[in-house]
């Protein structure tokens, strides 16, 4: 997981701030959107690169009475940190075969159940730990990935009924995933929200008692209240970024980008006219300049896409990247200024200060915000700001 620091006492060569008052503020926002149901804060993937544990805290200080993983390392990793089962549950749904479905149960973590096959290793494992294992069933309504089709789902009911009738299984839980909710009128939503609540009622009638159901990630926390039912499982949503153009801004719904992304200048210097700027030289200075140089790259998670388009804001005005991004740093034609090195050079950020946002980098490498913010590198150390809530955020 990403290294926790705190605000730095000497320049850094690059940092990814990280507002933790504005999570608890996203937090709050996206309770409001779905007053009646309890909320789950997505923190796979490190909370898509702001860092898993901090984050965590933060949302269940708010109010989040679950967290969702996608692996069991991260689900387990939550609980070694101190979030107990007494705070918060975890979900953790990508499994596959020999994983440590054991260590799960005895952590009281809810495991996700797509298939006979996993149920069979949940089985086995919750024989072992001499406990029953919480799992909730997975259904595909219409995504295509995990999750139990349709025509299989009465035999996964059976077989998890008869697990809970021996004791090796509590069913916690019946869940799907959306394919298109941030595509606003997309046929397929209405048509999963159906298939969804058939597959619940035909468990329900089997005699599976959830204690949730759920659907709804981002996009349809948002814009879909007949899909909150029990639990919504916001992700990118809970760290200010829009789940899509389309839907609207952040400040449509009153969230705020929890991630800074900003650099030092490594470099400044005078260039004349008709110099070629980084690798193959696609871009040439088009008369004498000055050059500046921002200390990461793709190994840090800048997209090598975003090559001659990607934004950054320097000594107040937006520049752009000159040439190739490289493994370690890329340049900017500053037209001209001569920021001092060592200035901030902002990549982005919430924009209301003037910076891109992650947004603005995603349209910029033909991508989605999603990535830019989740692919930010380990090495990029994580500065943690409002850690402790001072009355109301916000």
């Amino acid at each position: 997981m990403t290294e926790t620091a705190h605000p730095r006492t000497a320049p850094l060569r690059a940092h990814a701030e990280i507002d933790l008052a504005a999570l608890r503020a996203n937090v709050r926002a996206l309770r409001a959107q779905a007053p009646g149901a309890a909320l789950m804060a997505v923190v796979k993937s490190d909370a898509y690169g702001h860092g898993a544990v901090p984050c965590a805290r933060a949302a269940v200080a708010e109010g989040a009475t679950w967290l969702g993983t996608a692996t069991p390392e991260e689900a387990l990793a939550l609980r070694a940190a101190g979030l107990s089962p007494s705070q918060v549950r975890i979900l953790c749904w990508l499994w596959t075969p020999g994983g440590p479905w054991r260590e799960a149960i005895e952590a009281d973590v809810d495991v996700s159940v797509s298939g006979l096959w996993a149920l069979e290793e949940v089985r086995r494992a919750a024989r072992s730990a001499g406990r029953p294992a919480r799992v909730q069933l997975k259904a595909d309504t219409g995504l295509g990935r995990n999750g139990c089709q349709p025509a299989d789902w009465p035999g996964l009911v059976a077989e998890a009924l008869r697990a809970e009738a021996e004791g090796t299984v509590r069913i916690t839980g019946l869940w799907s995933h959306f394919a298109c909710a941030d595509e606003p009128g997309h046929p397929s939503i209405a048509a999963q929200l159906t298939r969804f609540r058939d597959m619940v009622a035909y468990a329900e009638q089997q005699g599976v008692q959830p204690e949730v159901r759920h659907i709804a990630n981002s996009p349809a926390t948002l814009t879909l209240p007949e899909s909150h039912f029990d639990l919504v499982r916001p992700g990118i949503a809970l760290y200010g970024v829009s789940p899509s153009p389309e839907i609207g801004t952040p400040a449509d719904f009153g969230l705020r980008p929890v991630m800074t992304l900003s650099a030092s200048l490594a470099l400044v210097k005078h260039t004349p006219g008709g110099h070629g700027v980084s690798y193959g030289h696609h871009y040439v200075t088009p008369g004498e300049t000055t050059l500046g140089l921002v200390p990461v790259g793709y190994a840090d998670g800048i997209p090598r896409h975003a090559s001659g388009a990607g934004p950054v804001l320097i000594g107040g005005k937006w520049r752009t990247v000159a040439g190739r991004v490289a493994m370690d740093q890329f340049v900017v034609d500053l037209g001209g200024d001569e920021p001092e090195v060592g200035a901030q050079a902002v990549l982005f950020g919430p924009g209301d200060r003037g910076e891109p946002t992650a947004e603005d980098w995603a349209q910029a490498a033909g991508t989605i915000a999603y990535e830019i913010v989740t692919r930010i590198g380990t090495r990029v150390p994580r500065v943690y700001v409002n850690e402790e809530p001072d009355g109301q955020d916000g």
